[in-house]
């Protein structure tokens, strides 16, 4: 096999015709690598995302082939997937108003052009989950959001279209199926790709604690901070110590920290899951 790509946290490798997707126990915030991994994370992701696959494909195909047919090094964190023409575009779905956005919407009353109503806390639920876009980029740079019509003018509008319907179907999909089981999905980014035939694919993860924020539905209330599933502990950790971004070096997590962490992803699968992680 080949690396031929190293994401903040896949590793993506040629093997043949197709390619197998690993993911590492890196964990990022702020589109950072941090110098401390979480023990377990990859085959965690791995995990949750092959449940939701399952669980999504009649919405959308998706480029899984085998989660057995992977080297043995890699057994349990990684897939052998299709090859895709990658869609540069992270599709953000957002149906509680936190994060990155809020301070957008307190100064315009809108999310990536996207008029809301007035008076919304943060976590406040959306009346409609809202597509955000934004830019893909690459390891070191960071993502941007951009409008709809921004990413219609770069990708064209069929496509941009499309990704979006189906960006909010499976939002909607899995919040409702999460949310049955005690887990607020407030909001998600999918990527997609196109196959060989131009059919548009769902890739990467989906729906898990690195790539969603997992809130715990009997402790939400608007205005306050969430209690939560997902690796937003260890982005208000990293806030807390001063870092920013753009510093040159990213802290290391500690080891209480580092646990906490892990107990959230693990909690998060046996909820959505029904199993017990071993």
């Amino acid at each position: 096999m080949e690396l031929i790509h190293q994401g903040k946290v896949r590793d993506v490798y040629a093997d043949g015709d197709d390619l197998v997707l690993v993911a590492s126990n890196r964990v990022s915030v702020f589109d950072v690598v941090l110098p401390t991994e979480i023990p377990g994370k990859g085959a965690l992701l791995t995990a949750l995302s092959l449940w939701w696959f399952e669980r999504l494909a009649d919405i959308v195909p998706n480029h899984v082939i085998s989660a057995e047919d992977v080297p043995a090094e890699f057994a349990g964190r990684a897939v052998r997937v299709k090859r895709l023409d990658m869609v540069k575009v992270e599709a953000v779905v957002r149906g509680y108003l936190t994060g990155s956005v809020l301070h957008d919407y307190r100064a315009t009353g809108t999310v990536n052009g996207v008029p809301l109503p007035a008076g919304l806390e943060d976590g406040s639920r959306l009346p409609e989950p809202v597509y955000t876009p934004t830019t893909k980029a690459d390891v070191g740079e960071h993502d941007e959001p951009e409008t709809f019509e921004q990413t219609a003018a770069r990708l064209g509008p069929d496509l941009a279209g499309r990704i979006r319907d189906l960006t909010l179907e499976v939002y909607r999909r899995g919040a409702e199926i999460a949310l049955a089981k005690g887990i607020i999905i407030a909001d998600t980014k999918l990527e997609f790709g196109l196959d060989e035939d131009g059919v548009l694919t769902l890739a990467d993860e989906v729906l898990t604690s690195d790539s969603s924020r997992f809130w715990d539905a009997a402790g939400w209330k608007p205005g306050q901070t969430q209690p939560s599933f997902d690796k937003q502990f260890v982005r208000d950790w990293a806030k807390s110590t001063g870092w920013r971004p753009d510093d040159a070096e990213a802290p290391e997590i500690p080891d209480d920290i580092v646990e906490a962490t892990r107990e959230r992803y693990i909690e998060a699968y046996r909820l959505l899951t029904g199993r017990r992680w071993q």
